[in-house]
């Protein structure tokens, strides 16, 4: 039996006398942030529906604790960030948590639009610069799911990151992983992270496992629902190239899933442009 992954700490300096010869420590973070809006409970759906659609409630305190733990990390992977629409007083949230978070380097990739009120959006905030970025429309039944590309380094032997928001049904899943694992399939340096709304066992995710060199986590963390979470449907996937340090998850201000963190060490190479 194997060595326990260590905890993650956020706010603990990177172990970098530990660090295998050539490598960097990197903390990534993927958070679906619900837009700043707070449910608490499964009724507050009901309760609080207005708050999807109309710029109140508390979202800017929100926004702002969810970019203070944003800024213990390198590189964030944001789902179901507003990018401009009235429930969001016209704010683009993922350029919002960049400023408050310090980052330079900022994405956003908009999903889905309701006539202008509520907007979805996936998101990346970056302290390294990245050498190109690209957004692509995932496939399913209902449209407004997609993935964002980020790429660092090297074209190939690089490091890839993207940022994924997959729908609620298995069969959807199940194209959509198949066109990530298409994308992701020559990438010996990859990082998959969002809201896939599935565990990490389940079948429609043996296609990226089979045809990626990304690999199921050692240790699943329950995401959801925030206030008591009992299911892993959130995931920080990485290939084999890439080592865990660690992964924990935590609140992302009120939103109903908690964020994931984890420490991963990158060869430098990766980095390198």
């Amino acid at each position: 039996m194997g060595s326990p992954t260590p905890a993650y700490d956020p706010n603990a300096a990177p172990a970098v006398d530990a660090l295998a010869a050539g490598t960097r420590s990197l903390r990534i973070l993927s958070a679906n942030i619900q837009a700043g809006s707070s449910t608490r409970r499964y009724s507050d759906y009901v309760t609080r529906s207005w708050s999807h659609a109309l710029p109140a409630g508390r979202k800017r305190s929100s926004l702002d604790a969810i970019a203070q733990l944003a800024s213990g990390h390198d590189i964030v992977g944001l789902q179901e960030a507003d990018p401009g629409s009235l429930r969001s007083g016209f704010t683009n949230q993922t350029h919002y948590l960049a400023q408050r978070g310090g980052f330079d380097y900022w994405k956003h990739q908009p999903n889905r639009s309701v006539g202008g009120v509520a907007s979805s959006a996936n998101g990346l905030l970056s302290r390294l610069e990245p050498v190109r970025t690209a957004g692509h429309s995932l496939p399913g039944r209902i449209k407004g799911r997609g993935v964002l590309m980020a790429h660092f380094g090297d074209d190939r032997e690089g490091l890839a990151v993207a940022v994924a928001h997959l729908s609620l049904g298995a069969k959807s899943r199940m194209a959509q992983l198949s066109f990530i694992a298409e994308v992701l399939q020559d990438h010996p340096n990859a990082v998959l992270m969002g809201d896939f709304n599935c565990l990490p066992d389940q079948p429609e995710m043996e296609v990226l496992y089979r045809n990626t060199t990304l690999r199921p986590p050692e240790c699943p963390v329950p995401t959801f629902p925030s206030w008591k979470p009992q299911r892993a449907i959130d995931h920080i996937l990485v290939s084999g190239e890439l080592k865990c340090r660690g992964s924990k998850a935590f609140p992302a201000a009120f939103s109903d899933h908690l964020a994931l963190a984890m420490e991963i060490e990158v060869p430098e190479t990766a980095l390198r442009t």
